[in-house]
């Protein structure tokens, strides 16, 4: 990352439009009704009924989407009292996380009052304007005062992240740092520096998951906190220790976990090294920790270390945490955010570590083997699973402990819905996991010594949507997966070329001789293909040893295209096959076809396209409004491909009236209507959106869907989708992720359902 210096800041924070965030209207405006909705008269209506039930406020405005960052700028960053005014900076900034990552609305708020008692006053005043209220940057003990006080007089969530932020995320890492390290809770030594709002906040959320007052050490800038110091405020008071010892270097001695928010280097080599085995080490003092990164690596390799910094690994950043948290909440307009509720959150933050990394998150950090340990024990800022999952059980637990007003029932639902707020949701790609899941199939990964088909296989297990088979030396696989931390538990491997398998590879050679001999293929070319482990995974569909085959991540697709020909063969209507790519966008779903199969489609394979494409898009529950795409319009060119599609159109037109497509047209008359309808009023999508694609050649469809995505317009995107086979075998390709991998399992999955339900009918 490059580094951030005093001018690339004060040029990020003034070009173009001064600031971070700004204020966008959520309603149509462009017209004179539009202006009378939005104001007088129309807004007279929510505002009696408002009037008439305060709690309308969340149905009829932004209430419930809103929280405001309010500071008074006393303890700004760890540049202390910089005033009201000079912390708008920050403030913008959290608005700006808290958009970005949990699509909640900020305003921010810098209050000019540093007495209590009129901060309390004022933020009561304007609280009605709010869902939520995160205070940010008040020195403490100010600020103990000031969030007591305003949740117990106010009904919406209020939260001081400087507190409980740092505390939910480092809870969060020293719950997997301690499974790491095999040690309890309940019997480990706790040494913490720094006694401010955060320090508490972090010590006392540890008791609460089971760290003993009794095994606790704090220090401060004068040294450990004793019964024998006086002048203590009460919250110091509360872990003062009856002792002797005066310095972090006794009180390190022997500790098990140091939990540092002071200053930097105040930690050294040496009091590490006198610390327990497998010392757990949180140095947070920010810019720069009470060790550095690089002496505490050379202190003693057992350590477990995690700092505030981006550029180490186990960053405790409160990003993690705040989007979410208050996300959860407002989603069940929560009266508070409670002990339960930030419990709730670091368990889940702990648990995500655990899981699987996705892809985006080793290609965004630039890190090819992240897996759950010593150097990541907690997830990164930019994981997406943090919404749903931090979100999920803030929600859960606000309804559990009583202080939700709105009850969630289908979590399914309530994780779509805050997916697609910030675009990463899909319902077609979820409907088929649920279904999938219903009736989970054996799915062979023929190129099962692929990290990326392992992780996959791993996920798709995980979440029951299928019985996994690696294909490969099964040698290579656990070394492979012991290198990466992939947990095989429960997942098949077969080694297709182990001598172990020849009796299963002379059943495959003699029932593919059998069936392709009048194709020249004899029993020893054809037991000799069995060693290919494209051609082995497909008879294993083919002989209903497994149920679907996934393949394409190592071979090219005219290799793995032909063995599926030869093993699998078409469905007995079709004379060719195709496949589909499904992206999603903020307008929903778009079919693209066909992305990877046929190169030049002649008439004939077109019309056979289109078939393929309908009854596939109609299997996912979604009317095809097609359309036949080209360079002209409607017989502006009658040669070459706009010829083979007017001519598929015909085609359509006479024998399947049924069908809504037309063409040829270029793809902006496809996508828009009124210029479609305005300049071509005879075509037959009058009014119709268009949301399937019939592309005229291979270069035109791959390369449109992958413009798509690598712009943004698109989403998450499923395929590429086979359509013709015989039975469920599905290709990826060499740039497919694990997330890519896991979804076409699920539509593996479904197919293998729907051509089972085929057989028996």
């Amino acid at each position: 990352m490059p580094k951030v210096t005093k001018e690339a800041a004060l040029k990020y924070h003034s070009s173009g439009k001064p600031g971070k965030i700004e204020v966008v209207p959520t309603k149509s405006h462009s017209s004179q009704f539009d202006l009378s909705l939005a104001y007088s008269p129309g807004v007279a209506e929510p505002c009696l009924e408002i009037e008439k039930d305060v709690q309308t406020a969340y149905d009829y405005t932004a209430k419930g989407n809103l929280v405001a960052v309010i500071s008074n700028g006393t303890a700004v960053l760890g540049l202390g009292d910089l005033g009201a005014l000079a912390s708008k900076p920050v403030m913008e900034g959290k608005g700006l996380l808290f958009k970005i990552f949990g699509g909640v609305d900020v305003f921010d708020i810098e209050v000019n009052e540093t007495d209590p008692e009129r901060f309390i006053q004022t933020v009561k005043a304007i609280a009605p304007t709010f869902g939520g209220i995160n205070l940010e940057d008040i020195k403490a003990p100010e600020c103990f005062i000031i969030e007591k006080r305003l949740k117990e007089e106010l009904d919406i969530p209020v939260m001081h992240d400087d507190q409980h932020g740092t505390a939910i995320i480092s809870a969060a890492a020293l719950i997997n740092a301690l499974e790491i390290t095999g040690k309890k809770i309940s019997e480990i030594r706790l040494v913490v520096n720094g006694a401010g709002a955060s320090a508490i906040a972090c010590t006392k959320l540890y008791m609460n998951f089971g760290v003993r007052k009794e095994n606790i050490i704090m220090c401060d800038s004068k040294g450990v906190i004793t019964t024998r110091r006086t002048n203590l405020s009460d919250e110091k008071r509360l872990f003062a220790i009856d002792s002797n010892m005066v310095t972090l270097s006794e009180a390190i001695a022997g500790a098990d976990v140091f939990l540092g928010l002071s200053k930097a280097d105040v930690l050294t080599i040496d009091m590490v090294r006198s610390m327990n085995d497998n010392p757990i080490v949180f140095a947070l003092a920010n810019p720069n920790p009470e060790i550095s990164y690089d002496d505490a690596m050379a202190s003693r390799n057992d350590i477990i270390f995690a700092t505030g910094r981006s550029d180490y690994p186990n960053q405790v950043n409160n990003v993690l945490g705040f989007p979410y948290i208050f996300r959860g909440a407002l989603d069940v307009r929560a009266t508070a955010i409670n002990e339960e509720m930030k419990m709730a959150a670091a368990k889940a933050i702990a648990g995500l570590a655990r899981e699987v990394v996705p892809d985006v998150i080793n290609t965004a950090y630039e890190i090819k083997r992240l897996a759950f340990g010593r150097e990541y024990i907690i997830p990164k800022p930019l994981d997406p699973r943090l919404l749903t999952t931090v979100s999920t059980a803030v929600a859960k637990a606000a309804i559990e402990s009583g202080v939700a007003r709105r009850i969630i029932t289908d979590w399914d639902d309530y994780e779509d819905h805050i997916s697609e707020m910030l675009g990463y949701g899909n319902k077609l790609i979820h409907r088929l996991h649920t279904m999938a899941r219903g009736e989970p199939k054996r799915v062979v990964y023929c190129e099962g010594n692929h990290i990326n088909m392992m992780k996959a296989a791993v996920i798709a297990q995980k979440e029951g949507i299928c019985q996994p088979i690696l294909l490969g030396s099964e040698e290579r696989i656990r070394n492979i997966a012991a290198e990466n931390g992939i947990e095989l538990n429960g997942v098949q491997i077969i080694d297709h070329r182990n001598i172990s398998e020849d009796e299963r590879r002379s059943k495959y050679a003699t029932l593919l001789s059998e069936k392709k001999s009048r194709e020249g293929i004899r029993y020893q070319e054809a037991f000799e293909k069995m060693n290919d482990r494209n051609y082995f995974g497909m008879m294993m569909v083919e002989t209903g040893d497994a149920d679907a085959a996934i393949t394409g991540v190592y071979s090219h697709y005219r290799e793995f295209s032909n063995t599926a020909l030869e093993v699998i063969g078409l469905r007995p209507q079709y004379k060719h096959f195709a496949a589909m790519h499904i992206v999603q966008t903020k307008k929903g779903p778009y079919f693209l076809a066909d992305t990877l199969i046929n190169r030049w489609p002649e008439e004939d394979v077109l019309i056979e396209i289109v078939k393929l494409t309908h009854d596939a898009v109609r299997y996912f529950a979604t009317e095809p409004v097609m359309a036949m795409l080209s360079f002209s319009n409607y017989g502006a060119d009658n040669n070459g491909s706009p010829k083979s599609i007017a001519n598929a159109i015909r085609y359509f037109h006479e024998n399947h009236p049924d069908f809504i497509i037309d063409g040829e047209m270029q793809v902006n008359f496809a996508m828009n209507k009124d210029l479609r309808d305005k300049t071509f009023p005879f075509n037959t999508l009058k009014g119709k959106d268009v949301n399937t694609l019939i592309f005229p050649n291979l270069s035109s469809a791959n390369i449109s869907s992958k413009l798509l995505m690598e712009l943004g317009i698109a989403g998450e995107s499923l395929g590429p989708i086979q359509m013709g086979l015989r039975k469920p075998v599905h290709f990826t390709d060499i740039e497919s992720s694990v997330r890519d991998i896991v979804n076409l399992t699920a539509v593996a999955v479904v197919d293998a359902i729907a051509n089972k339900e085929g057989q028996s009918k």
